[in-house]
């Protein structure tokens, strides 16, 4: 693909995480040249490995809080699509440094604005679920302003996105920039970190070790999982829509289930008889999750496709090859293999 007489590139932001590593990979198997900008701050350079050996794929180590480097500024003509996804994405993660979270959120958006502005280039920014807060409102649906603490420990992530996402409007508003806003649901699948603290990612890596698992409350409290490969497609129709881009859009999987039935298809997929133990819920954890899609059905023609059965069993399948963790079959018992202990979230 072609823009001046040079070779077009895509730049995603966060490329080498969980879900900006499969959409590297779909772009690249879409014909892009792709420049993944990341600072491996929670990303692992495993996810690459594949691309790596590829032609239409570069890898720039960088943190977007810092000015964007000269290889990425000298060449900001040639970009046609910028993709934001720069940013922690699990409590124990962005709570680890908050500052650096709520910069990553305002100083680097701003960053990768200004280079979309000087490239003519489209801009999509990963928003998330998290921008409702604990909702008052069942199912979420974008025109709701949500019920969010400013002040408590998910603040520099919740309202370091919401800031995200007026900075992404204002540009638009100015003339500045053509943008896209995704607000992105609980999303699992391979290539997610095994002791990220989310909660499909805690009770996999737990079942699979045999050591406790972790429920935070009663496990009542729900939440929606959309596979990866389904979110990775709704970004891509978002970026490509040529619809009014002033809206976000939900992405996400409107099937609701609560953690206890998670577990339960995590125990019967693995064959795990591990004790279950129960501890408090965190601060500010949100008591439901449950995304209203309609814009994205009617906009982009996107809902997600994958069962969650099927997509379990090929995270399940894939944290046992990562982790050299036998999976238990009904001819009998397997041994545990030894494993770190995983750090838990009740995300």
């Amino acid at each position: 693909m072609m823009r001046n007489g040079k070779e077009s590139l895509v730049l995603v932001a966060g490329g080498a995480g969980f879900i900006g590593s499969h959409l590297c990979q779909a772009l690249v198997d879409r014909g892009h040249s792709v420049v993944c900008l990341d600072n491996l701050q929670t990303a692992r350079p495993s996810n690459l490995r594949a691309l790596e050996r590829l032609p239409g794929f570069e890898f720039v180590e960088h943190d977007v809080v810092q000015p964007l480097p000269a290889s990425i500024r000298e060449r900001a003509d040639r970009f046609t699509q910028i993709y934001n996804l720069a940013c922690a994405a699990s409590p124990p993660q962005y709570q680890a440094d908050p500052e650096h979270t709520m910069l990553t959120n305002v100083v680097g958006t701003d960053h990768l604005l200004k280079l979309a502005e000087a490239a003519g280039a489209r801009f999509l920014l990963t928003s998330t679920s998290e921008v409702y807060g604990d909702p008052e409102m069942h199912p979420q649906r974008e025109s709701y302003r949500g019920f969010v603490s400013c002040t408590g420990p998910r603040a520099c992530y919740d309202e370091g996105k919401r800031a995200a996402e007026t900075l992404t409007f204002d540009y638009a508003r100015m003339g500045r920039a053509e943008v896209r806003v995704a607000r992105i649901f609980n999303t699992y699948g391979p290539h997610m970190h095994p002791d990220d603290g989310r909660v499909v990612s805690n009770l996999i890596c737990q079942a699979l070790s045999g050591r406790e698992i972790t429920i935070y409350g009663d496990g009542s409290q729900t939440r929606s999982f959309c596979y990866v490969s389904d979110l990775v497609d709704g970004l891509l129709r978002l970026m490509d829509s040529e619809s009014d881009g002033m809206e976000p859009v939900n992405l996400g999987n409107p099937d609701e289930l609560t953690v206890n039935e998670l577990l339960g298809h995590i125990l019967k997929l693995t064959g795990s008889d591990a004790p279950v133990v129960h501890k408090p819920l965190p601060k500010d954890d949100p008591r439901r999750r449950r995304p209203d899609i309609g814009r994205a059905k009617a906009k982009l023609g996107w809902e997600p496709r994958v069962p969650l059965a099927e997509g379990l069993e090929k995270t399940v399948a894939w944290f046992a090859e990562e982790l050299d963790a036998p999976v238990r079959t009904g001819r009998g018992r397997r041994q545990w293999t030894d494993m770190p202990a995983v750090a838990a979230s009740a995300v």
